[in-house]
């Protein structure tokens, strides 16, 4: 985990317009531009393809349509229709059938009882289907109703369905108890968001004992719980205490991010555990984007280069162009 002030300076950075605006110019042009380590595209065909190829490495997937925060219920219901349609497009590729989603997406900012019912029509279309639906934990401040309206949906029938909850709040400890007490699939992370003090660990230690202490809880007692970190300390202890407690691989699975840690993907997959990549996607890719360098500032200098590179393609392009055109003004003269 970084530095609070670190943290802090992406999330910022991610609510930036001028610099979304930049960043959207540049990051999802050619298949080499910055955002697409991290992006699978912008179109749901582009992680169709995206899906194809990390399930051909013998990987399980999840499908993230991103575009958090909206500000109108129109907007939540475009939304809505799009994770709908993008249901039936995953049926028909036959790619596996799991998808992940924000409240904020669907409304919640804008009026609880619509979010709500947004994610009941997706579900609607979802559960006839075989899909399994991760409603995605934003920051501590979603915290106590995003659970809220996953237990609701879990008491009116909705079993195909999991959350997350993130290892740096203080609270998660007794959020855990409660949701496999439902028996209720979870996704354990360390947690993304800058939190204060009040509410989350601030040290990188605290943060992984958290996480490790969470973890063990979770391989005792969970229902196929999903370890999502590419901390391949937290790796090795959870096949450590599966092994001691004769947890097989089958019951549980790690789950790491697109475009990150590939290594640590195929390795994990040859010593014969489940790994499900994370393949987010969409035009509203920038805050995710923002969060991934927040987690690792390092990755800043391979954007910068992947910018400068595209800023001098445009420029070899623009001069080729003037060129051209003074040739054939010559030519006609």
């Amino acid at each position: 985990m970084l530095g609070g002030a670190s943290k802090a300076l992406f999330h910022l950075l991610a609510k930036s317009q001028n610099l979304k605006t930049l960043a959207s110019r540049y990051g999802m042009r050619r298949p080499r531009s910055f955002a697409r380590r991290f992006i699978a595209g912008e179109t749901t065909a582009e992680a169709l393809d995206a899906a194809r190829a990390v399930e051909a490495r013998g990987l399980l997937i999840t499908l993230d349509h991103l575009g958090e925060s909206v500000g109108s219920l129109a907007d939540a219901d475009a939304a809505t229709r799009e994770y709908r349609e993008i249901g039936e497009t995953i049926v028909a590729a036959g790619i596996g059938r799991n998808i992940s989603l924000k409240l904020t997406q669907l409304g919640l900012d804008v009026d609880r009882a619509s979010a709500v019912d947004n994610i009941r029509k997706i579900l609607t279309r979802t559960d006839p289907a075989g899909f399994f639906v991760r409603i995605d934990m934003e920051s501590s401040a979603y915290t106590q109703v995003t659970l809220d309206i996953f237990e609701t949906l879990w008491e009116q029938g909705h079993r195909q369905i999991g959350v997350v909850l993130q290892a740096a709040l203080l609270r998660t400890e007794q959020d855990l108890k409660h949701i496999l007490a439902l028996g209720a699939r979870v996704r354990l992370v360390k947690g993304a968001y800058k939190e204060s003090k009040n509410v989350a660990h601030q040290h990188k230690a605290d943060v992984d004992a958290a996480y490790a202490t969470l973890m063990r809880t979770m391989l005792e007692r969970g229902d196929y719980p999903a370890f999502a970190t590419h901390d391949p300390a937290m790796h090795r202890l959870a096949k450590e205490w599966a092994a001691e407690r004769g947890i097989g691989p089958d019951r549980y699975e790690f789950q790491l991010l697109y475009g990150v840690r590939r290594d640590l993907q195929t390795a994990l997959v040859a010593q014969g555990h489940r790994v499900r990549v994370y393949i987010p996607f969409g035009r509203e890719w920038f805050p995710y984007f923002m969060r991934r360098l927040g987690e690792r500032p390092a990755n800043i200098t391979s954007v910068l280069r992947s910018l400068r590179d595209e800023r001098k393609t445009q420029n070899v392009r623009r001069k080729e162009r003037t060129t051209s055109g003074s040739d054939s003004a010559a030519s006609t003269a």
